[in-house]
């Protein structure tokens, strides 16, 4: 797996490639992160805003197609609900990033 932190700026902070992840995971992770961090969801509601019909369609076709929709990434927030930064997780099944991430975001929430 790849984990990628950025701050409230879309900036890599942090990231970390574990041995023989794909090397793929490595954008990927990183376009979650900044997915989360620029739109202020995570990557799994962006998904479902996104679809034929609905109010995002399309919307995975912007930003030079740093949009993911798909789960793994989320946005990380202050006490206040403030974002200020994302997690982006890829290597797993779409449901193995998004348990990655989520303990990324709770391992950051007990700080």
């Amino acid at each position: 797996m790849c984990i990628a932190v950025m701050d409230d700026g879309a900036n890599l902070v942090g990231f970390h490639r574990m041995d023989d992840a794909l090397i793929a995971s490595i954008d990927i992770s990183q376009n979650k992160a900044y997915s989360a961090v620029s739109l202020k969801l995570d990557t799994e509601t962006i998904q479902e805003v996104s679809q034929p019909g609905e109010s995002l369609y399309g919307l995975g076709n912007t930003n030079d197609g740093r949009i993911i929709t798909f789960g793994g990434g989320f946005p990380l927030e202050d006490d206040d609900g403030n974002v200020i930064g994302g997690i982006g997780v890829s290597g797993g099944s779409a449901k193995e990033d998004m348990e990655v991430a989520q303990a990324g975001v709770d391992a950051f929430d007990s700080l």
